[in-house]
């Protein structure tokens, strides 16, 4: 019977790259997103592209509701749909605050909750990833919503881990450092920041969204199986580093 594993914020960058990692694993992939390329991208693994807002959680229960229908039950959940919306620590605005709390933390709960539950209910012994951050640890000012939502995401991973493993599902996270994607376009572009960025990553480069999602498709699978309540950072370095590079 083939898995089902479904990745959130799919569409593109380290969602999209876990999603071919665990295709090559021979699950059948879901990926949702609020993006209409997600169809395209879906496609391209011979899988299945979803529209959905990880901040309703309304829209969750209907997608786990149309995937189990439609495809049968998940095994694998990557909850990887995330944002960021800088600005300002004193001006931050509290709308924003909540919007990046309600995708990157509520969201994440609530799939997670909606998976288990079915995971529990027909005997899955499923694997849940959790998309984290270095900012679970080390903090940026002009995120402050989304390093506490990643350090949020890394806590409610425990919490799940220790509740869940009596049901043998296991619950992990990722903490990507500098990564090329989207989101790392702005560094990318300015030479100084760039530099800045590689200055506190002892491997001096910005890493691929297809090595976290290499480690993504390792958690989901056999050969994790005594790994639960853990958060992986895949940084270049950047957490044990206690002083910035020259």
């Amino acid at each position: 019977m083939t898995k089902i594993a479904l990745v959130t914020g799919g569409a593109q960058g380290i969602g999209l790259a876990g999603a071919e990692a665990l295709t090559e694993d021979g699950y059948k992939v879901v990926l949702a997103d609020v993006k209409d390329s997600v169809h395209e991208a879906a496609e391209t693994l011979g899988g299945v592209g979803m529209i959905c807002d990880m901040a309703d959680p309304g829209a969750i229960g209907a997608m786990f509701d149309e995937i189990e229908a439609d495809h049968g039950p998940v095994s694998a959940l990557v909850n990887n749909a995330g944002i960021a919306m800088p600005g300002d620590f004193l001006t931050y605005d509290l709308d924003a605050f909540d919007t990046v709390i309600g995708v990157n933390l509520r969201g994440v709960f609530v799939a997670l909750q909606r998976a288990a539950q079915t995971m529990v209910k027909e005997g899955i012994n499923g694997a849940i990833v959790n998309m984290s951050s270095v900012n679970a640890h080390v903090a940026i000012p002009a995120i402050p919503a989304y390093c506490a939502s990643k350090g949020g995401v890394m806590q409610l991973t425990k919490a799940a881990a220790i509740a869940l493993a009596p049901n043998g599902i296991r619950v992990n996270a990722v903490g990507p450092g500098s990564i090329d994607t989207e989101m790392m376009a702005g560094v990318n572009a300015n030479p100084e920041a760039y530099r800045m960025a590689m200055s506190r990553t002892p491997l001096g480069r910005a890493g691929t969204a297809r090595e976290v999602g290499d480690v993504v498709a390792f958690l989901c699978s056999d050969k994790a199986s005594y790994i639960t309540g853990e958060t992986i950072y895949i940084d270049g370095g950047r957490i044990v580093l206690n002083y910035v590079m020259s």
